[in-house]
Order: structure tokens, then C-alpha cells, then sequence
């Protein structure tokens, strides 16, 4: 079970910043209402710019210690959490906006992935 949920620090906290850090600026399936990159995605949801760097401030963070977890395993609960809880908040926005299911399915994903870590 220890196997599995590294594997799931691991999972989640690439895909953070494989967002954040290398698709940031480009169009991707899953971006809020019609948004083609992070910037226009965030507008779409009627936050102001700097929410968005509070976001990707905390997610890259909390990615970092999801990896940082991997050796001290103190930190994987409350990063899992934290992030479970911007997970919440981003399939809120995809509802407030009215995207289709398919726009939060990776929102959703992560939210299952930290949830599982946060309870095991």
C-alpha cells in the first residue's frame, strides 16, 4: 500500500507541474470555458491575475513537498490536503463557468488521488 501511495505523490505532483510549469502558457483540453492558456483561463473564471499566481504559488509548492514526501513522510498528508483543497476549488470553478464533466475529470482525478492519500 506504501508503494501505491508514493506512486500517487508522485503522479500528482508531476501533473502540477507539468501545468504550472511547462504548459502554463499554452491551450490544452481541459482549460476553463474557452481559455488557451492560464492567464485567459483564470479571466474566464472572473478572478483577478494575481489569485492565479496565488494558485500556482501554492500548487507548485505543494507539488514540491508531495516529492518531498517521498523521503520525509510527515509532509504527504498536508500536502495532500492542500491540494485536495485547490482541487475543490478549481472543479468549482469549471461548475461556475459551465464547462462539461470531461474540463474537471483531471481536477477530479487529483482529487481522488489526494483524498486516497490523505485517508491511507
Amino acid at each position: 500500500m506504501e508503494i501505491l501511495v508514493l506512486q500517487c505523490q508522485l503522479v500528482i505532483a508531476l501533473g502540477l507541474l507539468n501545468v504550472w510549469l511547462l504548459r502554463f502558457g499554452k491551450a490544452t483540453p481541459w482549460r476553463g470555458g474557452e481559455a488557451r492558456n492560464m492567464r485567459e483561463e483564470f479571466a474566464a473564471y472572473g478572478l483577478p491575475e494575481w489569485s492565479m499566481w496565488v494558485v500556482g504559488g501554492l500548487k507548485v509548492s505543494l507539488a514540491i513537498l508531495l516529492i518531498v514526501g517521498l523521503w520525509i513522510s510527515s509532509v504527504s498528508r498536508p500536502a495532500a490536503i492542500g491540494v485536495a483543497i485547490l482541487m475543490l476549488g478549481a472543479i468549482a470553478m469549471h461548475v461556475k463557468v459551465g464547462d462539461p464533466i470531461k474540463k474537471a475529470l483531471p481536477a477530479t482525478s487529483l482529487l481522488l488521488l489526494c483524498l486516497f492519500i490523505a485517508t491511507t
